[in-house]
């Protein structure tokens, strides 16, 4: 182990799942005896929360263009300097270009950029600057993240030095969270949910037309929608246009997601595509079968036909006759919901990613 600091650099003000995991990640590491700074935004959720923890935390403000101001640089430089640090960590593309090009004048020897989006990088100026002379290493969080990288240039880095890394959910804290249901079904209705935030990517939209389908077929049902987003408006007019705003609850942001995941019996994901879907394995965790398009790294987190069921991208009779398969068999949720749980403890704990982030962190020092 290294006496030298390992450092966790995310400017990001929302919580979301790259701020889970570097959350998670930190606090492992820091337990485990390392050396460990944050360097994190002020107003962040993820700032709070680790001074909560009476965290060694910094405070950083970036923006798209901060990597070229050199007080920016400086002051990110400074910081860096000042505790040592040997390796550090970043979750965004605005954090590598400001952050990474400050480590690099300060001599960190390894600069990690952990990719979250299954997106490929654009084949700018910029990015093959950052990809060949700043970032000596990148996490992927899924087989597809990894796989798509490179797409718009196979030479922009090393493919042997991207390591995959799924999220891990910590299932110990996990079920010993309190809670308190978020919705009480009634009489013999199936509750179907869905949590993330209300975007394009995100799809709600295809719920709305499968919530007008299974109005249609007179199957009995609630569906629940948490998280907050640009689309909101939009998503709660379109229900009203399809008749089912009775049928729909839009839940807003939701602090405790297991009162959420034990409130539901079917969880569904409408995202046209994803890094890595966390949300899918909190749902598994409580035994809940899931129903997802069959896009990025969905199939690497679903195993088909056993935890849950994967339909064809955008195709909705395909996405109706699987969520109808499950609505009408209790026997087949209850044998998903098992199955999903035991991939969770198999595959995606958080004590088996960061294992895996420790062991990669040793060897690449």
């Amino acid at each position: 182990m290294s006496d030298k600091t390992i450092c966790f650099f995310n400017s990001n003000i929302a919580w979301g799942g790259g701020e889970k995991w570097h959350y998670g990640t930190a606090k492992y590491l820091k337990e485990k005896n390392y050396p460990v700074l944050v360097i994190a935004h002020q107003k962040s959720e993820l700032f709070k929360n680790l001074k909560k923890i009476a965290f060694n935390v910094e405070k950083v403000s970036v923006g798209n263009l901060s990597f070229i101001n050199p007080f920016k640089i400086f002051n990110i430089y400074r910081t860096i300097k000042k505790n040592k640090v040997e390796v550090i960590i970043m979750n965004m593309s605005t954090d590598v270009k400001t952050g990474g090009i400050a480590a690099k004048l300060a001599g960190v020897k390894k600069i990690i950029y952990r990719r979250g989006l299954a997106v490929p990088i654009k084949n700018s100026l910029l990015n093959r600057f950052l990809f060949k002379k700043v970032i000596t290493d990148v996490i992927a969080n899924s087989l597809e993240t990894k796989n798509t990288l490179l797409t718009n240039n196979q030479n922009l880095f090393p493919k042997e030095k991207i390591k995959v890394i799924y999220n891990g959910l910590d299932l110990h804290h996990y079920d010993q969270q309190a809670f308190e249901p978020i919705y009480q079904k009634e009489h013999d209705e199936i509750v179907l949910g869905n949590a993330g935030r209300l975007v394009e990517q995100k799809g709600q939209k295809y719920l709305i037309h499968l919530a007008q389908r299974l109005k249609e077929q007179g199957l009995k049902f609630k569906l629940l929608i948490a998280g907050v987003g640009k689309l909101e408006p939009e998503l709660k007019q379109l229900s009203k246009e399809f008749g089912v705003e009775k049928e729909i609850l839009f839940l807003g942001f939701i602090d405790n997601i297991k009162g959420f995941m034990e409130s539901i019996d079917i969880f569904l994901l409408s995202s046209l595509w994803e890094g890595f879907g966390y949300v899918i394995t909190e749902a598994m965790a409580s035994q809940k079968p899931v129903v997802a398009f069959d896009i990025s790294s969905n199939p690497e987190v679903v195993s088909d036909g056993e935890s849950g069921y994967l339909a064809e991208a955008k195709n909705m009779d395909d996405f109706y006759s699987k969520v109808e398969k499950l609505m009408t068999s209790e026997k087949l949720r209850d044998q998903f919901g098992k199955a999903g749980r035991k991939l969770v403890e198999e595959r995606f704990t958080m004590e088996k990613a960061q294992k895996e982030v420790e062991s990669f962190i040793n060897y690449q020092s």
